[in-house]
């Protein structure tokens, strides 16, 4: 990072690298479809490193990053005005998670389907700070930091969009499964 600081390209080339995927999650669920999302990464790689000097140094760099990819993504979506659905690539939840049966593969891409469906009802900021908690795992002062408010508030942020999360799942259980028929 001080290498980066000090205008070494190399080193800032590296250290977006290191981030880039993340970088490229968030962009997708900010614009709610992968088209576009290399665009903006690369956008936002290219305003980080205009602005490196404005960088805190003792700071963690991925936040910083995250929130101008964050940034770049919702001009770009205003700019286009388009409300495209988030698409969640089933190769991430297979590294996740190990299948052993034809059974359970068809589980487990109907629950994918099922959630990836529930989240695209959601609104940009929704997604977003589902996406950097539950797809990203930054911690509460990382989300903090990438979304530019107070700790408590990405709790509370956290903590309505999981519960809307939870609602939009509940209307997409069959009502046999429920008992409520």
């Amino acid at each position: 990072m001080r290498r980066a600081r000090r205008g070494d390209a190399e080193a800032y080339g590296e250290l977006t690298a290191r981030h880039r995927p993340a970088a490229l999650r968030v962009a997708t669920v900010v614009l709610g479809a992968p088209e576009g999302a290399d665009d903006v990464v690369q956008q936002a790689v290219e305003r980080a490193w205009r602005t490196i000097g404005r960088f805190e140094p003792g700071r963690a760099f991925r936040p910083w990053l995250l929130r101008i990819v964050a940034n770049a993504a919702r001009n770009d979506r205003r700019s286009r005005g388009r409300r495209a659905r988030l698409a969640v690539r089933a190769a991430s939840a297979d590294e996740r998670r190990h299948v052993t049966t034809p059974e359970e593969a068809a589980i487990s891409d109907a629950e994918r389907r099922t959630v990836v469906a529930a989240l695209n009802r959601l609104a940009t900021p929704d997604r977003l700070v589902i996406a950097l908690r539950h797809f990203e795992q930054l911690s509460e002062q990382e989300m903090a930091e990438a979304l530019d408010c107070a700790p408590g508030t990405v709790k509370s942020r956290l903590s309505r969009a999981m519960a809307r999360l939870r609602d939009q799942l509940a209307r997409d259980v069959p009502e046999e499964v429920t008992g409520s028929a």
